[in-house]
């Protein structure tokens, strides 16, 4: 979007559009973000205070950034407290299972197919899933969707989440890195399962055309 910060799946995008909840103060804020996330996953969710603190006394380039979209106005509160939801946002403990629900949320059209719940509204679903697939895998993602072909996103913490829209999600988790920054075994085992599933939703066998 002119204007924005339009890539929502790194730092500087991040940072931006953590800004943009509403709340009284940060604690506020916080809680809204974290209380989202245990919705979509059909579970509490918590803060793994030791990862957080490690993420808050060495965060200086995410303060930087976040300083720096101030001055092109591109935040929209102060930016220090966004940097310090988004170190939060960043050190939520969750399982392979928990985040594998979170993904049939998306696939769910934004419903959680377990409690029923509409976290997400339903029109915002493919905006999401669009974003996931253009740079959900960083430098990697144009190659993820050529070869895989699902909505995707990898995350510092390990995990690497694909969605099959209408059908599910799939969690891999294993913490070594390619060049992109994304999870090497993670990749080749949704890439395997996807394939002997026919789940590449660029691939004519996913439309039942072979």
């Amino acid at each position: 979007m002119p204007g924005r910060t339009g890539n929502p799946f790194v730092n500087a995008g991040a940072i931006a559009t953590t800004s943009l909840i509403k709340g009284a103060n940060a604690m506020e804020k916080w809680n809204k973000i974290l209380s989202f996330y245990s919705r979509a996953a059909g579970a509490k969710l918590a803060l793994i205070d030791e990862v957080y603190k490690s993420e808050a006394a060495t965060n200086a380039h995410n303060r930087g950034i976040a300083v720096l979209l101030e001055s092109y106005e591109r935040m929209y509160s102060a930016p220090l407290e966004a940097s310090e939801i988004y170190t939060r946002q960043c050190s939520v403990g969750v399982t392979a299972k928990q985040l594998a629900m979170m993904g049939a949320t998306l696939a769910n059209h934004g419903r959680n197919p377990v409690t029923g719940e509409q976290v997400i509204k339903r029109e915002n679903v493919p905006h999401i899933l669009a974003a996931m697939t253009m740079a959900g895998l960083y430098d990697g993602s144009g190659g993820w969707a050529w070869n895989v072909g699902l909505p995707a996103k990898s995350g510092v913490g390990g995990g690497l989440l694909a969605i099959v829209p209408g059908k599910g999600a799939i969690v891999g988790f294993a913490p070594p890195l390619d060049a992109a920054g994304n999870r090497v075994k993670a990749q080749k085992a949704i890439d395997y399962i996807a394939e002997k599933l026919g789940l590449n939703l660029f691939s004519p066998r996913s439309a039942g055309l072979n």
